[in-house]
């Protein structure tokens, strides 16, 4: 074995930093003022910045996979209506032999290997969905587009417009009263603030229990509860 390069050790040294899970990531926790409440230590076991991107290919492919219908059809020959009686007769006429008006040759006949209904989904291990939701989780800490709110809770009375003043005031996520990108909001399940929130035009919401790494990465930006980021944990780790 020879001595190290000083660009190995550079290598190592970088390598062992990324590796290394001893170290925390903080984020900030704003309140609905908009202001830093405090501050949150992340689990290390869920948040340890590697993105596994093998295991994310497979996870949305899986997805897109589930969500294609396959209801495209086409008739054969045997299903087109009609047909059953020989034009005419084999020899004599000079034309060519035909025994259905219903052929793929002809006007209004069947179709050749043409689309039929399908089922063109699959499914993929547990394991391999919840290792694709943490890296997807890991991919947006890496570009720092996760946003943590303390509570989101409204009145029962509470409009659309008051979930907008809301959302204006947290950091990176409006341009004026408007969301500026595509926005995943992670944000419970109580039924007055999905209310509130479900006609605002760039936010799509998800229960935690039903997120999903294509969910994640299809979004430029995470608006995420207190709450419920200690639930998608306790579903990846199982704690």
């Amino acid at each position: 074995m020879g001595v190290p390069t000083k660009k190995q050790t550079k290598v190592q040294s970088k390598n062992s930093k990324v590796n290394d899970t001893s170290f925390e990531f903080k984020l900030p926790v704003y309140n609905l003022e908009g202001k830093e409440a405090d501050q949150i230590k992340l689990d290390k076991s869920v948040f340890n910045a590697d993105v596994n991107k093998k295991v994310l290919y497979q996870a949305i492919l899986s997805y897109q996979a589930n969500m294609h219908y396959g209801n495209a059809s086409t008739k054969t020959r045997g299903e087109v209506s009609g047909g059953g009686k020989k034009p005419w007769r084999q020899k004599g006429t000079g034309r060519a032999r035909a025994g259905s008006t219903r052929s793929p040759l002809w006007r209004h006949g069947g179709v050749t290997f043409g689309p039929h209904p399908r089922e063109r989904g699959y499914a993929i291990p547990n394991k391999i969905k919840l290792l694709a939701l943490k890296s997807s989780l890991n991919a947006k800490l890496k570009n720092e587009s996760i946003v943590i709110i303390d509570e989101f809770k409204l009145n029962k009375d509470a409009k659309t417009k008051q979930a907008v003043e809301i959302l204006s005031r947290l950091p990176n996520l409006t341009d004026g009263r408007k969301l500026k990108e595509r926005t995943l909001g992670i944000l419970g399940a109580e039924a007055n603030t999905l209310r509130c929130l479900r006609n605002i035009q760039n936010l799509e919401l998800v229960r935690p229990c039903d997120v999903t790494a294509y969910n994640i990465l299809a979004a430029k930006k995470i608006l995420i509860s207190k709450s419920s980021l200690k639930e998608i944990a306790r579903r990846i780790t199982g704690k």
